[in-house]
């Protein structure tokens, strides 16, 4: 299992790298729309590129699921690839982006890395053997209930149609807390939940390669994720709910119940 983390740090590093090249020249970069507010330039298919070739380098036979080119190849091993996730930060030269990248095995997560080519940070997991940034040994954050607690969050920026039910749990939630931070890059949110920066974090409306490599570090880091009203399919739904196990539960009490009404459709 090592040496296939070693092969996910160095393909994130070269996908990192790769999306660096490019930050002094970003008004040379062609920007496109596939949706909308979701934006795609020839550096996110690069830094793919990089990525997977890294990979394959060494695993030939493995299947891939990328943000850019969908899935390919049929294999028990499956890589889940995000080579930029937040686009919109880079485009705009707003220095949070990450490289984020999870493996899983016979239909289970085993590996996560995420990489900020900005601050040369690298995010690891391997399940059942803890959760590290740079070598060294995280945790969640301690913290007992919402009182002072930093909370992460993305807006509902794909689908509009819930802003409102969306508005009502950020009141919510800055009410009860210290405070609520918006980076825009869900992969990192999540990994610094996972190392005591923020406290908790939730979004819905994202896909499983803003959230898979995430999921590992956070749960090899001691903290809970799920959909927002506490089930276990948040991999499908792309509704996330996450914190240290004190804060998670404080915070699926506080916003599972707007999430859960029925007369809302689901997010």
């Amino acid at each position: 299992m090592q040496a296939l983390l070693n092969t996910a740090v160095k393909a994130a590093r070269r996908g990192g790298d790769t999306a660096l090249r490019y930050v002094n020249r970003l008004h040379q970069i062609k920007v496109t729309s596939k949706g909308h507010n979701e934006f795609v330039t020839q550096v996110d298919h690069a830094a793919e590129e990089a990525i997977i070739e890294t990979i394959r380098e060494r695993y030939p036979d493995h299947a891939f699921l990328a943000e850019e080119r969908g899935q390919t190849g049929d294999s028990e091993f499956l890589w889940i690839i995000d080579p930029l996730d937040g686009t919109t930060n880079f485009i705009h030269g707003f220095p949070v982006f990450a490289v984020s990248i999870a493996l899983r095995i016979k239909g289970r997560l085993q590996i996560g890395v995420i990489y900020d080519p900005n601050r040369q940070e690298i995010f690891t997991a391997i399940r059942g053997q803890g959760a590290q940034v740079d070598g060294h040994r995280i945790r969640v954050s301690g913290r007992q209930d919402l009182d002072g607690a930093l909370i992460g969050t993305g807006f509902p920026y794909r689908n509009k149609s819930h802003m409102k039910e969306y508005l009502q749990m950020l009141e919510s939630v800055l009410m009860r807390t210290a405070g609520i931070r918006r980076p825009g890059a869900a992969a990192l949110d999540l990994a610094y939940v996972a190392a005591g920066r923020l406290d908790g974090f939730w979004e819905f409306g994202l896909q499983i390669w803003d959230i898979a490599a995430g999921s590992v570090i956070l749960l090899e880091a001691g903290g809970l994720i799920s959909e927002l009203q506490g089930s276990s399919d948040y991999l499908e739904s792309g509704n996330v709910l996450a914190g240290s196990p004190k804060v998670h539960d404080a915070l699926k009490k506080l916003i599972g119940p707007q999430a859960a009404s029925p007369n809302k459709a689901s997010f």
